[in-house]
C-alpha cells in the first residue's frame, strides 16, 4: 500500500536539499568533528548525498548506506555530477553486513528517528558497533517531538518544469505519547498541465527518544565516552525541545 522514499520523494528531497544545503550547520559541524580521522567514514542514510559529497570534497573517506533505491539512484548521478566516487550501499541499518569496519559512522538529519521501534533501533545500534573499529565514533543527531495535532494536514508544491510538478501533501494521522511516536501520511502527487500523472503515498513514523532513554541504550551496547550537545555546538547541553540534538558515542578500545 505505501512506497516510502520512492521516486518522488526522492525527487523532493533532492529539490529541497541539494548537495551541500547545509541544516542549521550541520555540514561544518560535522566535518569539525571528523578531523583526525584517517580511516573510513560511513554515513547511515545517506539520501542522495547531501553531506555525503562535501565531506568527500573535504578529503574524507566516506562511504554512504541508504535503504531507499531511488535515493541512491539520486546519489550516484550526483557523484558523476561532481566527479567523485566512492562506494554506496543499499541496506537496512538493523541488518546491513559489510566486511569494511569504519573508524565512524554518522547519522546525520534525525536518520536514528526512522526506525520505528525500540527494539529495532537497539539492533541498528549493535549493528554499527560491529561495524565499528576499535575506538570508532558513532555520531547520531535526533529530533524531539513537535507537538502536532492528529489530523494536522500541510501542503505544498514544486515546480519541477512549466509544464510538470510535484504537490505534497502530509497528514498527521497518529500521535502514540507511549509509544513515542508520530505517525504521518505523506501523498505525493505528479502533475503535467494539470493532469494527474503519478502518485505516491509514504508511511512516515518518526519515534523519539528522551536524553536519558538513548544513553542507556548506547551504553547497554557498550558504547562509553557518550557526550550530548545541542544545535551542533559541541557539548554544549540543550535546553530546548525544539532544538537539534547530537549524541556521540565511542566504541570501546582494545585493552
Amino acid at each position: 500500500m505505501y512506497k516510502n522514499y520512492g521516486p518522488l520523494a526522492a525527487q523532493v528531497y533532492e529539490l529541497t536539499k541539494p548537495v551541500g544545503n547545509m541544516l542549521n550547520g550541520d555540514i561544518d559541524y560535522y566535518c569539525e568533528r571528523l578531523q583526525g580521522i584517517k580511516g573510513k567514514i560511513l554515513e547511515a542514510g545517506v539520501g542522495t548525498g547531501r553531506m555525503l559529497i562535501p565531506l568527500l570534497q573535504e578529503g574524507y573517506q566516506i562511504e554512504g548506506i541508504d535503504q531507499s533505491h531511488d535515493m541512491l539512484t539520486i546519489c550516484q548521478n550526483n557523484l558523476a555530477k561532481y566527479q567523485l566516487q566512492t562506494a554506496i550501499y543499499q541496506g537496512d541499518l538493523a541488518t546491513f553486513e559489510l566486511l569494511t569496519r569504519y573508524d565512524a559512522i554518522i547519522m546525520p538529519t534525525a536518520t536514528f528517528c526512522l526506525i520505528e521501534t525500540e527494539e529495532l533501533a537497539s539492533q541498528a545500534l549493535i549493528n554499527c558497533y560491529q561495524h565499528l573499529s576499535p575506538g570508532g565514533r558513532l555520531i547520531i543527531d535526533l529530533d524531539l517531538p513537535f507537538y502536532p495535532e492528529a489530523g494536522e494536514t500541510e501542503t505544498s508544491t514544486y515546480r519541477l518544469s512549466s509544464h510538470k510538478g510535484i504537490t505534497l501533501e502530509r497528514k498527521v494521522i497518529e500521535i502514540d505519547w507511549l509509544a513515542q511516536h508520530v505517525l504521518t501520511h505523506v501523498r505525493y502527487e505528479e502533475w503535467q498541465d494539470g493532469v494527474l500523472i503519478s502518485t505516491e503515498l509514504q508511511r512516515l513514523l518518526l519515534r523519539w527518544y528522551g536524553l536519558t532513554e538513548l544513553r542507556l541504550i548506547l551504553e547497554k551496547v557498550g558504547f562509553e565516552s557518550i557526550t550530548i550537545s545541542a544545535d551542533y555546538d559541541y557539548l554544549v547541553p540543550p535546553v530546548d525541545s525544539n532544538q537539534t540534538i547530537t549524541f556521540e558515542a565511542t566504541k570501546k578500545g582494545i585493552d
